[in-house]
């Protein structure tokens, strides 16, 4: 009986730590202690996911955004009721999520407080964690800010006007709002193969520089502004621009517009080519806590404390369905998903927005509600569609609106 009393704790221990195991931590890494990649395999080699979404900064060259020099309070909230969702006909909790995805951070925000936040793989909240595609919107923001200093004149402006490299070429011929909503109308192939046209575009990018890579798809399939059609070079044009008018790198352009004035508590990095612009369509790396500042103020309509810090009107142009043409409106440019300017846009009356990147990477905005969830990932595919996480994330969206308002 001792011997069992004795034994007792330990086995408790030991059952809540297999309960509390996150999905495929060997195959991620685990008993090598989650090793980061390098230059070539960082992206497609699971073995090196986590560590290297958590580390991409010390593979890759790049630009800094510098913290605040007073960051924005991030306070815990006194009431933290439990986080509850059905899917597919069960009812689950938030640690059944996090059993069920590779999700390697998470963290809920309501009316600027958090409700909870968690790690997973060893992961911690001084990682930096990349963005991946969520980067297009961090670049969107910037487009609204050079719009309204009057850098950029007019959304429809052709980009050739101020990218005169690209003039008589297709994407300089298309207009800046087009490049916003992913509609240049240039064919492109983009499935994460390292197969597709996204690997070849990469691979001219890194030898020849952003220009000789946009050059290089010069084939118009639509006319443009007609159709959604999701390509990262888009935004890479978006980047090439804002370095023309600016005058200095995205990141040295966001740090006193954006990063800092939102209060962000840790220096932010953007992966950097080698013609110096930022990878733009990606690679942007912040910390989860950071990430929460980004959607405490986009739910807050691009302000902090009374200040406006994102331009109010083009955000809520660039969030909102309803101002959409119907071809990017939801069930219309995705099955699912609206698009606005490099926003994913919710379907249902009341505005709802998501910033998306491949494996998972993903922050939620309910600006009614002030609701903001963020999920930094390793998932299994970079299509999380085409797996089980894009529909239990959908769900679990889902049933934290249903707590707190309707859909």
């Amino acid at each position: 009986m001792q011997r069992v009393m004795i034994l007792a704790p330990f086995l408790a221990l030991l059952a809540h730590s297999f309960a509390q195991a996150a999905p495929d931590e060997q195959l991620l890494g685990k008993s090598a202690g989650y090793p980061i990649g390098t230059p070539a395999t960082w992206f497609y080699d699971e073995r090196v996911r986590v560590g290297s979404f958590s580390h991409l900064d010390d593979i890759l060259p790049h630009n800094t955004l510098r913290k605040s020099p007073a960051p924005m309070p991030l306070p815990s909230a006194a009431d933290a009721p439990a986080v509850n969702y059905r899917f597919e006909g069960k009812d689950y909790s938030l640690d059944d999520f996090l059993a069920h995805q590779r999700v390697t951070s998470f963290m809920l925000i309501r009316n600027g407080e958090v409700i909870t936040e968690r790690y997973q793989y060893a992961r911690t909240p001084q990682n930096r964690f990349v963005s991946h595609s969520m980067a297009k919107s961090i670049v969107s923001i910037a487009v609204g800010m050079a719009l309204s200093e009057g850098k950029i004149a007019s959304l429809d402006d052709k980009v050739a006007k101020y990218v005169p490299q690209l003039a008589g070429r297709t994407y300089g011929e298309s207009t800046i709002r087009n490049m916003l909503r992913m509609a240049s109308g240039v064919r492109f192939n983009e499935e994460y193969s390292g197969n597709d046209d996204l690997a070849r575009f990469n691979r001219i990018r890194r030898a020849q520089g952003s220009v000789a890579a946009l050059k290089a798809f010069d084939a118009r399939e639509t006319q443009q502004g007609a159709v959604f059609h999701y390509a990262s070079p888009q935004t890479v044009v978006l980047t090439l621009l804002l370095r023309a008018v600016t005058g200095t790198s995205v990141s040295e352009y966001l740090t006193p517009r954006l990063w800092q004035p939102m209060g962000a508590e840790a220096d932010a990095t953007w992966v950097r080519m080698q013609d110096g612009t930022e990878a733009g369509s990606g690679n942007f790396n912040a910390i989860l806590r950071d990430y929460g500042r980004l959607g405490i103020l986009l739910a807050n309509d691009g302000a902090v404390d009374g200040k406006q810090i994102i331009p109010k009107d083009y955000l809520l142009e660039a969030t909102d369905w309803h101002r959409q043409p119907d071809a990017f409106g939801p069930a219309r440019a995705t099955p699912f998903f609206g698009y606005g300017y490099q926003f994913w846009l919710f379907p249902g009356e009341k505005r709802r927005f998501a910033l998306l990147g491949v494996y998972g990477q993903s922050i939620f905005v309910d600006p009614e509600l002030k609701l903001v969830m963020v999920i930094t990932a390793a998932a299994k595919s970079a299509s999380v569609g085409k797996e089980s996480f894009a529909r239990e994330r959908s769900a679990l969206w889902r049933g934290i609106v249903g707590k707190y308002g309707s859909w």
